[in-house]
């Protein structure tokens, strides 16, 4: 599908993740000139026929300074349009420097109050029971005294910097997802925690069930356009980062995640985290992740084109949604595949039983029958799949 677009060029920060490449081929298809930024000089995106541009940046965990002037020196060209937030640094420097962005972009992400209560997992708590947004009961780790049912530790913060936490290098940043699950009686080492983390992480109920997400673009506190997703497989068989996902109708997982980003007044693109629990069926809130979805090409399959609409709004023009959205539109990470595969054979957890190997690959050939659409590989853009080939046949030829 080509259409025809405003004129002028989109940067998206081309992380080695599937969603910057899915934004990539969703402008390209309606003929907008992208710009792809990355730190990695051989990252499968520069590969895309899609990829009109391609610029080596500084990387943001070195030196996120350096890495927000390089992006307002993009911002500042009299063709760039829109910069599109593809992980939690970009949103945060979007957000931060906001008034330095502004004086180039129409800003199309959140101010930066919400995005901290965002990334703040405790604030957001709170922000989410004012709503009236069930979520789990969640404390510091350092204020938590009960050890007798089943909880995770996890960062407080989805991104540390000098915001959130002291540092003797404002200029850097990290990120901390690692889930620690703690069997009802085990008291985890706290200091020793703390020590790994960089700061006192927070500690939740474990909720059972599957996890599903309500998709977003919010245009300063109104919804543009929502998708519900439930996730059918993840990296790891106990949960975590999606790799076979489907779009659903459930009506309420929309209310609950427009409900909360309406108290936000949100504003730009939101992918808002649930778990279902298996018992009462109710959505229990995990967090909000302020920017695109590692599974934009879903939606993008499903003809919600939420790149397109971030376009529209760029340039000042209503987003238009084209159409209402099927239900059990899928999409693969091939790659993931293989990781949850291992998963099944190799991780142990103690929340959550693995299936049997053969019923594992009974289900991942099943769905791709069903749904053959894969996030990679696509009969028109077939470099950034080679790319990735050859990268992972390098990669083992150093290691070897």
């Amino acid at each position: 599908m080509t259409t025809a677009a405003s004129p002028g060029s989109a940067v998206v920060p081309a992380v080695s993740q599937p969603h910057a490449l899915a934004c990539l081929r969703a402008l390209g298809r309606r003929g907008v000139h992208t710009v792809a930024v990355c730190e990695e000089p051989d990252t499968h995106a520069f590969s895309s026929r899609y990829c009109n541009e391609r610029i080596v940046v500084p990387s943001p965990a070195d030196d996120l300074v350096e890495y927000k002037d390089v992006l307002l020196s993009l911002a500042s060209r009299s063709d760039v349009r829109t910069i599109v937030p593809m992980r939690e640094a970009d949103t945060y420097v979007l957000s931060k420097f906001r008034s330095e962005f502004e004086d180039h972009l129409v800003p199309l992400w959140p101010r930066f109050e919400p995005l901290r209560t965002v990334q703040d997992r405790l604030r957001l708590v709170e922000a989410a029971a004012e709503a009236e947004v069930p979520v789990p009961r969640t404390s510091r780790l350092d204020e938590t005294g009960e050890w007798d049912r089943r909880q995770v530790v996890k960062a407080r913060y989805s991104i540390l910097t000098d915001d959130y936490v002291s540092s003797d290098r404002p200029e850097r940043y990290a990120s901390e997802n690692a889930v620690r699950f703690l069997e009802p009686g085990t008291e985890p080492a706290a200091d020793e925690i703390r020590e790994e983390m960089g700061h006192v992480p927070i500690v939740q109920e474990y909720v059972p069930g599957d996890e599903y997400a309500l998709w977003a673009l919010y245009d300063r506190g109104e919804p543009v356009a929502t998708v519900g997703k439930r996730q059918v497989r993840a990296r790891s068989y106990a949960g975590g980062t999606s790799i076979y996902r489907e779009t659903v109708h459930i009506p309420r997982l929309a209310e609950l995640g427009r409900a909360l980003l309406d108290h936000l007044d949100w504003h730009g693109f939101a992918s808002v985290q649930f778990k279902r629990d298996a018992a009462t069926d109710e959505f229990t809130l995990l967090e909000i992740n302020p920017r695109t979805w590692v599974s934009l090409s879903c939606p993008v399959r499903a003809d919600i084109d939420f790149p397109y609409y971030y376009w529209q709004l760029a340039n000042g023009v209503p987003a238009r949604v084209e159409s209402d959205y099927e239900a059990g539109i899928g999409t693969h990470n091939l790659a993931g595949e293989a990781m949850y595969l291992r998963s099944v054979l190799r991780d142990d957890n103690p929340f959550v039983e693995a299936p049997s190997f053969g019923a594992a690959l009974r289900e991942i050939s099943s769905s791709l029958y069903s749904q053959p659409n894969c996030e990679y590989l696509t009969i028109d853009d077939p470099g950034p799949f080679a790319r990735m080939a050859l990268n992972t046949l390098a990669s083992k030829a150093r290691i070897g």
